[in-house]
């Protein structure tokens, strides 16, 4: 019979099971004919046994509450199996399906997008899916928990996996308040949620606490701003951004003297964005006395490229021709004070970046643009952009107003720095004088049809190869003009005999965002065509593939629009 040492314990056997019996001496004593590990394994299943034997009963627990009720229409039927097929992700790639097959697992966000606008709930039966689903991929969390409305945080609090739904997303309801009952909490709740929850269960409640009552958010924030971490000081400064108004900046004047960096940048940033803030003000100060509005005779010279030459007048008669001339003129600031630290300027420009362009950027970025207009004589964005710059400062300008335009949603000033879609597009790294210009974060500040149609133009005059970042920011489905555009624009691709794979970006796009009336039209598309001469080995196969998952795609979105309207 296998014994043990007295000195042997429960801790001493699993070390030793552990590390091994060659590298760790047994505390058991073999019989004989048994070897070492066997009685090693041995005296750990009697130990076992008596460590379970001897455990007391523990009092038992209270079962969880009822369920809340959750008043919402039930998924329609054909819905209901579309969604339990979508969580099983039978056909998601790498799975044995043919490449033509529509790809489930990226249709999954748009089909709980659609089920939330119609206000259904998700069945009972499907809640654990769809938890773990959204477990798996944060992208799918808002519109999951969405759905699975109070019945999906009553169960999630039975299973530590799913506790990502406790602690909610930016934006929602504090998902974390709610007890099992479903009642809403009180204000005693929501301060002992704020002084002793977790730090995303904190984010989410003073997110929804902004969008109820904006002040009320602010108040709690401000209690316990001295105490909180840095790191923890910035994200709860950058939840005030979607709900910022002018009653917000007394506490972002404050947070300018913070001792963290990055805390200081993100309350000017946030304070530069409210057109009306004393430092809006005083920045626009600074600006004016770096940039200003010259008029003239030009004598002998021309305009070229958008910067003078030739030489100005002084009040002497003319000896040369004349020519009346308007331009801006720019001396960048000397130095970067304390007091313009304070207001958010980076002292130390990036590597290869001057200091005085450097600041210069930041000043202009922050200055409301309305003051230009009252600046330049009322004249409007379009006109103040066509205006020559001297001395070769048009891109440092030109960049820091296509950010405040972006981060004050001007669209007018959007519109102006755009210019006209024939005009091709710079990429940020690229090392031409007009590399200021990125036209997809322009667009995002023009009316969702305005902006479908610039890039539709776009698409026409350049292709696709330099859209899919534009496309990124066009509102789904693309419709009309847009939709054509990108429909006409792959075919001819396809006749030209052009590399399929170079444009899969587009295509998987296209199956997301494409209005699903367009597959009838591509249909023609499908069929493998003949190889054109120069054309890359096998594309028409390819191209017949990719056109055959997009119209499937298609039209099982038609179907699943179908299936979720009411009936």
């Amino acid at each position: 019979m296998t014994t043990t040492t007295p000195a042997a314990s429960w801790d001493d056997l699993v070390a030793a099971a552990l590390l091994g019996t060659e590298r760790r001496t047994s505390p058991v004593a073999p019989r004989p004919g048994q070897d070492v590990p066997s009685a090693l394994l041995d005296a750990a299943a009697l130990s076992t046994v008596r460590r379970r034997a001897g455990l007391r009963p523990a009092p038992a627990r209270p079962g969880p509450g009822r369920a809340p009720e959750d008043p919402r229409p039930a998924l329609p039927t054909a819905a209901r199996s579309r969604l339990a097929m979508l969580l099983a992700d039978r056909s998601a790639p790498g799975r044995g399906g043919p490449r033509s097959a529509p790809d489930l697992a990226e249709l999954l966000p748009q089909w709980l997008a659609l089920a939330n606008h119609h206000g259904y709930r998700v069945p009972d039966a499907l809640l654990p899916a769809l938890l773990d689903a959204a477990r798996a991929r944060t992208d799918l969390r808002p519109e999951a928990l969405t759905l699975g409305g109070p019945r999906a945080l009553w169960l999630a609090r039975l299973n530590p996996d799913w506790k990502f739904a406790l602690r909610g997303t930016a934006g929602r309801a504090p998902t974390a308040l709610p007890e099992a009952s479903g009642t809403a909490p009180g204000p005693e709740d929501e301060q002992r949620l704020w002084e002793e929850g977790l730090f995303a269960e904190r984010v989410s409640m003073l997110a929804a606490a902004r969008h109820r009552d904006p002040a009320a958010g602010l108040a709690l924030l401000s209690g316990t701003w001295s105490t909180e971490r840095a790191e923890d000081r910035l994200m709860f400064l950058d939840s005030l951004r979607d709900d910022l108004s002018p009653s917000d900046e007394p506490f972002l004047e404050q947070a300018l003297s913070d001792r963290s960096r990055n805390v200081r940048a993100t309350a000017a940033e946030l304070l530069s964005a409210l057109p009306g803030s004393a430092l809006a003000a005083r920045m626009a100060e600074r600006s004016r006395g770096c940039v200003s509005l010259t008029s003239d005779e030009v004598i002998g010279g021309e305009l070229t490229g958008g910067e003078l030459t030739g030489e100005l007048a002084t009040g002497e008669p003319a000896t040369d021709k004349v020519t009346a001339a308007e331009w801006i003129t720019v001396r960048p600031p000397d130095e970067c004070d304390s007091g313009m630290q304070r207001d958010g300027i980076v002292p130390k420009p990036p590597s290869g970046r001057g200091e005085r362009s450097w600041w210069l950027g930041q000043l202009v970025e922050a200055t409301p643009l309305d003051r230009w207009s009252a600046w330049f004589g009322g004249r409007g964005a379009a006109e103040i952009v066509a205006l020559p710059v001297a001395d070769g400062w048009q891109a440092d300008l030109h960049a820091a107003w296509c950010r405040a335009a972006v981060r004050q949603r001007s669209a007018e000033w959007s519109r102006a720095l755009l210019g006209t879609p024939a005009v091709a597009p710079v990429t940020a790294g690229e090392a031409a004088p007009a590399a200021w210009r990125d036209p997809a974060k322009l667009l995002s500040a023009l009316p969702a049809q305005e902006r479908a149609e610039w890039v539709a133009e776009f698409i026409a005059s350049h292709g696709l190869s330099d859209a899919f970042r534009l496309l990124g920011v066009c509102t789904v489905p693309w419709a009309g003009s847009l939709g054509r555009a990108v429909v006409d624009a792959l075919d001819i691709a396809r006749d030209a005999g052009s590399y399929p794979w170079s444009f899969s970006g587009v295509m998987g796009l296209a199956e997301r965002c494409l209005d699903p009336t367009q597959a009838d039209r591509l249909e023609v598309l499908t069929a493998i065509p003949d190889e054109s001469e120069g054309a890359a080995p096998g594309a028409g196969g390819y191209w017949a593939e990719a056109f055959q998952r997009l119209v499937g795609t298609l039209r099982l979105r038609a179907a699943m629009q179908a299936e979720l309207e009411p009936g």
